[in-house]
């Protein structure tokens, strides 16, 4: 396997030294590398990919160097408009180095929100018209490899890509721990919020560990899965999701459980869902300030304030609790108030390393899910 500090001093020796993006579980060595080795002024972990493309394309315009990108390759689709109509050679010209975790290669076992996008990610960017070139562990000449791809961009003044195999770099773990403020998990926080609801209302949760703990929970209280709908990929999409289900299903109670690194993902859906304003829409934020489920890498999260965002896109309350018994009165007074409604639980990151994961098929969840909302 690649040494990350080998990887990084070859990128640094071809003058990479710009990085942003989103973070994959397959790149968080590298990523925790860079996190830790790179100054605040050139490595931005962002909100999405296309806005990583953005902020890539304004680091080369204001210096000429060539910029790095990473993300999971799921994250394909939030950077096709940019680099169609802003890096290509046939609008701006950028040259930019995407490093791109490929989650779901074919013949690689993975999760069911992976197998399309991976056996997809070479053709995608084919028609992308983005020359690639595989890493993987075998690679020997680091140094080489990485000339290569920057001679790629840099002789077409367009973007080239790093398609990152699973296991091509040597384990490395994030050093300069921050001090957690808060001491709830996510698990704790969302069984107290599940114990809160009733047989009849909906749940919508968003991809990674947050729908993990919901399945598991309701296995360990022996319940049907059927009432909730776990959105294992689309990430930033469940509460559009939920807005979906609650202008239809008016007369019951509709619950997004979302992350803050989701919420952020496309923040602008909160004013659609303030402006449409269902009465019914429940929005709970589990915020720990990380990419829990791809290596911890930080967000802005505990940075911002949700609550105020809400009240300003249009939401009727919102409030933010960090303890047990907070969740439990909140929940009390959101019963008593028309919504859209946004409860922000502050949380430690981290999860149970024996964290399972949903034993049901994408379309048996949903198979189940759509009779549940049809009774």
């Amino acid at each position: 396997m690649i040494a990350v500090e080998n990887f990084y001093s070859a990128l640094i020796k071809n003058h990479v030294d710009f990085f942003t993006g989103v973070p994959d579980s397959l790149l968080k060595e590298i990523c925790g590398y860079i996190t830790e080795n790179t100054d605040t002024d050139h490595n931005f972990i962002c909100a999405n990919e296309g806005n990583a493309i953005a902020l890539a394309t304004g680091y080369h315009l204001s210096t000429g160097k060539i910029p790095l990108v990473y993300l999971q390759n799921s994250g394909m689709g939030n950077i096709t408009n940019p680099i169609t109509s802003l890096t290509d050679k046939q609008i701006y010209s950028i040259p930019l180095i995407l490093m791109i975790g490929w989650r779901g290669e074919p013949g690689v076992k993975d999760e069911p929100q992976h197998i399309k996008q991976g056996r997809i990610t070479l053709a995608l960017l084919e028609a992308l018209e983005i020359p690639d070139r595989i890493l993987d562990s075998t690679i020997k000449d680091v140094d080489s490899f990485v000339a290569e791809i920057v001679d790629m961009a840099k002789s077409t003044s367009s973007p080239a890509a790093i398609v990152v195999r699973k296991g091509s770099f040597q384990t490395y773990k994030l050093k300069n721990t921050q001090v957690q403020e808060y001491t709830l998990t996510r698990e704790q926080a969302l069984q107290t919020v599940v114990d809160e609801l009733s047989e009849n209302d909906i749940v919508v949760s968003t991809t990674g560990k947050t729908s993990r703990e919901l399945f598991e929970y309701r296995e360990q209280l022996k319940q049907d899965h059927n009432r909730d709908f776990l959105t294992v990929g689309s990430m930033g999409h469940s509460n559009h999701i939920a807005l979906g289900i609650a202008v239809i299903k008016k007369e019951r109670d509709v619950y997004c459980f979302d992350g803050d690194g989701a919420a952020l993902m496309h923040l602008g859906s909160l004013p659609i869902i303030g402006s449409a304003a269902p009465a019914n829409y429940n929005h709970i934020i589990f915020n720990n300030g990380s990419h829990d489920s791809v290596g911890g890498q930080p967000t802005v999260g505990q940075m911002i304030d949700f609550c105020k965002i809400a009240n300003a896109s249009g939401y009727k309350w919102a409030k933010r609790v960090q303890s047990i018994p907070e969740i439990i009165s909140a929940l009390k007074e959101m019963h008593k108030i028309t919504g859209p409604k946004m409860l922000e639980i502050m949380i430690c990151k981290g999860a149970r390393n024996d964290l399972g994961r949903p034993t049901t098929t994408p379309l048996e969840n949903k198979t189940k899910f759509m009779k549940f909302l049809s009774e």
